[in-house]
């Protein structure tokens, strides 16, 4: 099969991307990868991965239908990556979009790409650092025959069932958006729980409690199971500042929940309490904050503690 001697390029060698590439060539892919970052290209270079100065290089050494990787921050990132790419792209060669993107930009650069032949596939990714690494959920919009060229590949780096073709240029980065605005408000709801244990008159260990609710409860699952890592690495959560960034894709399920006419009020409060987390701390916001570090290693503000 074609597909299974694929020489991948892997541009974006952050927390995300790195995985990804390891993913990849843990499953026999060759992978070349790139940062614009030299301490990213020396971590990479250290879990074995090749990598390349620029751009150029990591385009030379792919295979003759060239398949590139995105693992960037949305926005100006992702287009100045690809006008950097496109000169040396050429009719069939396949653009992957893995970031959270919003998706009327996937749609506008599908549509740009495919007036010069290049195939571009938006790719929701979910699982955090360790899916990205062990088996990912992943989300594929796009062109069917490219969806259809890398099927193979995107089965063997997801986990069972965790690959799914979404349908035409856009609808996998839309999935995502939505995805991550659910996830909003599921923090959000376990976050305030735990703030009214924490408050209450019993004195509850949080780090049991969360041990407790994911063993049977109808309210189990992996974020139950990081809350109680996180307890137990942080204690009380006293050393996490309960300052929460909200990363945009809520803002624009919100935005298109407004276009379409629906009420979606507990995603658009999740994210109004996000906004607030910078002006006012509430011990939910440090549990919702210790849950994003804990699923994909986004920055934690510690508190400044005193003897």
């Amino acid at each position: 099969m074609e597909a299974l001697t694929l020489k991948i390029g892997v541009i974006g060698l952050g927390k995300m991307g790195v995985n990804i590439a390891m993913n990849l060539q843990s499953h026999g892919y060759g992978v070349v990868g790139f940062d614009t970052s030299v301490s990213a290209r020396n971590f990479s270079k250290n879990q074995g991965i090749e990598v390349k100065e620029n751009i150029r290089e990591l385009l030379s050494a792919l295979d003759d239908r060239k398949v590139v990787w995105l693992m960037l921050p949305s926005g100006e990132t992702i287009d100045d990556c690809i006008n950097q790419l496109t000169p040396y792209l050429m009719k069939d060669d396949i653009l992957i979009d893995g970031g959270n993107s919003y998706y009327k930009d996937s749609v506008s650069r599908a549509k740009s790409l495919k007036q010069k032949e290049i195939f571009y596939l938006d790719v929701g990714t979910s699982g955090g650092m360790k899916g990205a690494r062990t088996g990912a959920c992943l989300m594929i919009g796009g062109d069917k025959r490219a969806y259809e060229y890398l099927k193979g590949v995107f089965e063997d780096i997801s986990v069972t069932d965790g690959q799914l073709y979404t349908g035409s240029s856009g609808s996998g980065h839309y999935m995502k958006m939505i995805h991550n605005a659910i996830e909003y408000g599921m923090m959000e709801s376990i976050g305030e729980g735990f703030q009214l244990l924490k408050e209450s008159e019993y004195n509850y260990d949080l780090k049991l409690v969360a041990k407790n609710w994911n063993n049977g409860s109808v309210i189990r699952g992996w974020l139950m199971e990081l809350a109680q890592e996180q307890f137990n690495t942080h204690p009380g959560l006293k050393d996490v500042k309960g300052v929460v960034d909200a990363t945009g894709e809520a803002k624009w399920a919100v935005e298109e929940a407004l276009s379409l006419g629906i009420s979606i009020p507990i995603i658009a409060l999740s994210l109004m309490v996000r906004n607030n987390s910078k002006d006012e701390e509430k011990f939910s916001c440090k549990v919702v904050s210790a849950l994003r570090n804990g699923f994909g290693g986004h920055t934690v503000i510690k508190e400044k503690l005193y003897e």
